[in-house]
């Protein structure tokens, strides 16, 4: 019978060759084969030598060792030797043994304990590099499962290749801490505490943090801070691009998702699978030739209750792609995510504040944190807080570490009257008149007096450069800390909680007072802090409105309205006057606030300024007269032509796009 290789190995055995024929070899021996199957791409090899915390280093020392060792050959065929032909044979032996259809990288590793080359031999010396700490940690990797197919590789622990585990993640300080939220989490978990259809598809507009409602249930698995049905649960974001990617034949994609389902399913309910954008799913890996499409792969274990599963959507996507699919919809339960208020966003802001400020090693005012969600809510109306808030914050800190890092404006500028009269000097040199004489002694005088400037100046600057390093050092020392305080409450060791607690914590904290007290003097090089400006400069920098215009507060535009309009509209002072008592009535809040502000209806003959006060009324209340959208009702005569405004009819192309107005 014909002897079935799966890719992996068919892969190694050509890149041995290709390593002998570079070492000027005749002969493919063992150390050839392993050192290529511990350099193949997603190696099983290297995922055992890890799981057994032996060094591949190691390992890949001692291969090299021996390939160099080698008796050189001029011979053109690349032939195995008795050792290798005999190692495969016995790999033979244990495929059989292990009831698989195909020869693979594990038979070859557990078959390479039995060969008496000496390469082995010298592998046996490296700790925990025996044959059943191998046997039990491939047994562990490939969960049970035989080989099938001529790629199995890609059924091992898919969990991990093709996602990422959010509470391990959380552990190590990778994720930021949730601030809010807490009721969209609780309704979460008591949805995944059902019997059945235990899938919670999380609604909301893009960046008003429906993956920080899961990154919240991560954090409070950390914590312990679940129903006794969720702990011990670790919730998995799936990566789909990563699942997709490189699945070139039939059924390939098809079985990797087969193969993350049985993952899940052996788990026992204690895996969450987190799906983002999880409107991806219908149609993902569909051929168009009767190939079923992910969704209908999820379809029976979401209705039985098998697999734990949290999507996130947009509204358009959902209406768009899942409520079609009826099926797959009723799986799945809604959680709506609205936009947090100003004041939510304000409180997410400086609970992320001492993570920002960690980062760029800067300080944050809370009036930049005010400033950047009322500033990003006026302005930037295309995006949705707190996600917006957040970039602005994140940028403005960059553009202050930015000028931490390069060299202060009085020093530079002392620099450049060097160099300037550094030129000059030689330029005199040569002239012997009295005039230049005097001039150079003059420059001669005023370098060194400037050098004395600059040698100052360059000391102040490193040491204030140190000491806000020092500071940001400690920052995260503070960071690490409390996530070890986390994990020793989640662990129920006490006796460590209350050390960091009381004594790491504090004094951490201390160390940062004393060091922000010496570094608070004035006539500073350096300016660390992230005021209320330095957020306006970043508005300003994204929407082209100008600062003074952000500056301005919002009762003071509307009060001082009326005379603004009749600056730029002349004449029609009884209209401004109505328009602006109509928007300071809306302002102040005497109006329906579900209402607009005002609806106007300008009438006139042309060119006496009604389309002039409707831009000059954009441009005092929104900072620019483009702020507008103009609808021109002579393009709309034709009675088809209205479907431009609100939309297609159902049954017509273009329905579910909607229009202009819609």
């Amino acid at each position: 019978m014909e002897q079935k290789y799966t890719r992996k190995v068919i892969e190694a055995i050509e890149e041995a060759r290709n390593i002998a024929k570079e070492k000027g070899q005749g002969l493919i021996d063992v150390a050839h084969l392993l050192k290529a199957l511990i350099s193949q791409e997603g190696s099983i090899y290297l995922s055992i030598l890890s799981k057994l915390s032996i060094k591949a280093s190691d390992v890949e020392k001692v291969l090299n060792d021996d390939i160099d060792k080698k008796v050189k050959s001029d011979q053109k065929d690349i032939t195995m030797t008795s050792d290798l032909s005999e190692l495969i044979n016995n790999a033979y032996a244990v495929q059989k043994k292990m009831d698989d259809d195909f020869l693979s990288v594990e038979h070859i590793i557990i078959a390479s304990f039995d060969s008496k080359n000496s390469v082995i031999k010298e592998l046996k010396n490296i700790d925990n590099y025996d044959k059943k700490h191998f046997v039990d940690a491939i047994n562990n990797i490939r969960g049970g499962n035989h080989v099938r197919s001529d790629n199995p590789e890609d059924t091992y622990e898919v969990l991990k290749k093709y996602g990422r585990n959010l509470v391990e993640h959380v552990a190590m300080g990778k994720i930021d801490p949730i601030i809010g939220r807490d009721e969209e989490i609780r309704r979460v978990i008591q949805i995944l505490s059902r019997k059945s259809k235990n899938n919670p598809v999380l609604i909301g507009d893009p960046g008003v943090g429906k993956t920080a409602v899961v990154e919240g249930l991560a954090w409070r698995i950390f914590k312990g801070d679940v129903p006794l049905s969720l702990k011990n649960t670790t919730v998995f974001e799936l990566d789909l691009g990563a699942l997709i990617a490189g699945t070139k034949y039939r059924g390939e994609f098809e079985d990797r998702i087969k193969a993350v389902l049985n993952e899940v399913k052996k788990s026992q309910g204690n895996v969450i699978l987190f799906i983002d954008e999880i409107h991806q799913l219908i149609g993902a890996g569909a051929t168009g030739e009767g190939g079923m499409d992910a969704a209908n792969l999820l379809k029976p274990m979401l209705a039985r209750g098998e697999l734990h599963c949290i999507g996130a959507t947009t509204l358009d996507e959902y209406r768009k792609y899942i409520e079609k699919d009826a099926a797959f919809e009723r799986r799945m339960q809604k959680v709506l995510i609205d936009e947090p208020s100003i004041e939510s966003s304000i409180s997410i802001l400086r609970g992320l504040k001492d993570r920002y400020e960690s980062h760029h090693g800067v300080t944050i005012t809370d009036d930049a944190l005010i400033a950047a969600v009322t500033l990003s809510k006026r302005y930037i109306a295309d995006r949705f807080l707190p996600d917006k808030a957040l970039d602005l914050i994140d940028e403005a800190c960059a553009k202050v570490r930015m000028s931490i890092d390069s060299l202060p404006e009085e020093l530079d500028e002392v620099n450049h009257r060097i160099m300037q009269l550094e030129i000059e000097r030689v330029s005199i040199r040569k002239d012997d008149s009295s005039r230049a004489i005097k001039r150079r002694k003059d420059i001669e005088e005023e370098i060194a007096n400037l050098k004395t400037k600059q040698n100052e100046l360059t000391a102040k600057w490193q040491e204030e450069k140190s000491g806000l390093e020092q500071i940001t050092k400690l920052k995260k020392d503070l960071d690490i800390a409390q996530l070890q305080l986390n994990k020793a409450y989640s662990d129920v060791n006490y006796n460590l909680a209350a050390k960091i607690q009381n004594n790491d914590i504090p004094l951490t904290q201390k160390k940062i007072k004393e060091l922000q007290e010496k570094s608070s003097s004035d006539n500073r090089l350096l300016n660390e802090v992230v005021t209320e400006e330095s957020v306006a400069s970043i508005v300003s920098s994204w929407t082209h409105i100008p600062v003074n215009k952000l500056s301005m507060s919002e009762s003071r535009k509307v009060l001082e309205l009326k005379e603004e309009l009749k600056k730029r509209v002349i004449g029609q002072d009884e209209a401004i006057t109505q328009v602006s008592d109509a928007i300071l009535r809306a302002r102040a809040g005497i109006n329906d606030s579900n209402r607009p502000l005002g609806s106007f209806m300008f009438l006139g003959p042309t060119g006496v300024g009604k389309t002039e006060v409707a831009k000059a009324l954009a441009e005092q209340l929104f900072d620019s007269d483009q702020q507008i959208i103009r609808i021109d009702m002579s393009e709309y005569m034709e009675k088809y032509s209205v479907s431009r405004l609100v939309g297609a009819a159902p049954g017509y192309v273009g329905y579910e796009e909607g229009g202009q107005l819609t």
